[in-house]
């Protein structure tokens, strides 16, 4: 067995003794993605259309994390429709992001790599680079979805005729820490991943504008920024759809007493 081997029984050790029952259904989660992820590609391979694969495969990637994250159904749902809208915003966004900026394909660091290879795959790059950006923000996202749809509804089950102002602004107390902790998580994992290629591009002495404009760091740089958009617009969503549930839910009670 190899270090990955042991890494996961590790993983899925630590996730029964901590979770017991949920930590089981969260790595069985984490299998499923991977498949899905799998799958995705097989599509792409096969010519599918890619936005439809896309599309499908960030519904099926967003629901397993979420119904299979927590058992508030309440909770899950409100988290599952934010980042579905979020999501959708933020694959309008990349595709535009990938039009103006190109971020496809291989830089001129992969040529020694590539070196004897055929490029003739018979794959749009712009598609290939789309699905990246897309996939790569689909986790900060739910995760954000469901820590704010959660919290919040802790406060609403706490105190049930607070006014929207007050839970608005308790959103706004809840979504600045989620904001913070989870931006600092996408910056730091990009930070980390990339930098071996920082440290060789500081070593060949780049100049400040060939760093800045290297297509490995920009696709990298515009994922990350990506991601932390679809937090912030994740904070804003799930805050919208629990106050108007919780305005909907007082009227209600109201009209039946």
């Amino acid at each position: 067995m190899n270090a990955i081997g042991v890494l996961l029984l590790i993983l899925l050790g630590l996730m029964i003794f901590v979770g017991r029952g949920q930590g089981l259904k969260a790595f069985l989660g984490l299998v499923c993605n991977f498949v899905a992820i799998f799958v995705l590609i097989v599509l792409i391979n096969w010519q599918f259309n890619p936005y439809i694969v896309i599309a499908v495969t960030s519904l099926i990637i967003l629901a397993i994390a979420i119904y299979l994250g927590a058992d508030d159904l309440e909770v899950t749902n409100v988290a599952f429709k934010t980042s579905v809208i979020v999501v959708a915003i933020l694959m309008v966004l990349a595709r535009i992001m990938q039009y103006f900026g190109q971020f496809q394909g291989f830089a001129t660091e992969n040529s020694e790599e590539l070196e004897g290879l055929s490029m003739t795959v018979g794959l749009s790059f712009n598609h290939i680079a789309l699905a990246v950006m897309v996939i790569s923000v689909l986790g900060a996202v739910a995760e954000a979805a469901m820590a704010i749809t959660a919290d919040l509804s802790e406060v609403v089950e706490r105190t049930p005729n607070m006014s929207a102002t007050s839970l608005f602004g308790h959103a706004r107390i809840i979504g600045g820490q989620i904001l913070g902790t989870a931006i600092n998580t996408l910056f730091f994992g990009v930070l980390g991943a990339n930098l071996p290629l920082i440290i060789w591009f500081v070593r060949l002495k780049y100049p400040m504008a060939m760093f800045f404009n290297a297509k490995l760091l920009t696709a990298e740089v515009v994922t990350m920024l990506l991601g932390m958009l679809g937090i912030l617009l994740s904070i804003w969503v799930a805050s919208w759809l629990v106050v108007r549930a919780n305005m909907r839910q007082q009227k209600v009670g109201i009209k039946n007493e």
